[in-house]
């Protein structure tokens, strides 16, 4: 499977009403990304209010969508910017699971400040990417 597919796969499990089957590969790591924010965000809710097994459940549920991040990385292309993606979600993830067994609420603030900046990122492109379809006429994703 490619890294898209597994990707495409990673978020179908997320039970979400966008059609991933027809979504671009650009707009799907924007799903997914939103999905990971807004689990972290459920996370520190349940962890103020010490629902300690929902708490768990979000932070494994973002641990689970920023692997599917990590897995949709191409290393074939931008070997070093590849790699440090990979560092960087390694470590998002690592940083959820302390966050997740020592109840720190500042840990989930970092890693949702740093995927929020990825987002914000990757959201910029979105144009040109856009245009680099169109010319390409990019197939829809099969997981």
């Amino acid at each position: 499977m490619t890294p898209t597919g597994e990707a495409a796969k990673q978020y179908q499990k997320l039970d979400t009403h966008s059609n991933v089957s027809t979504a671009s590969p650009h707009r799907l790591i924007q799903l997914m990304m939103e999905r990971a924010l807004a689990k972290i965000g459920i996370a520190k809710g349940h962890l103020q209010r010490e629902e300690a097994a929902l708490k768990g459940s979000s932070i494994g549920d973002a641990i689970g969508i920023i692997n599917g991040l990590q897995a949709s990385l191409n290393h074939k292309a931008g070997a070093e910017l590849s790699a440090n993606f990979d560092a960087l979600y390694d470590y998002m993830m690592r940083r959820l699971l302390e966050a997740n067994m020592h109840n720190e609420p500042t840990i989930l603030d970092e890693v949702s400040g740093l995927l929020q900046e990825l987002k914000e990122a990757w959201d910029a492109i979105a144009d040109q990417v856009d245009v680099m379809s169109d010319s390409n006429e990019q197939a829809p994703l099969k997981s």
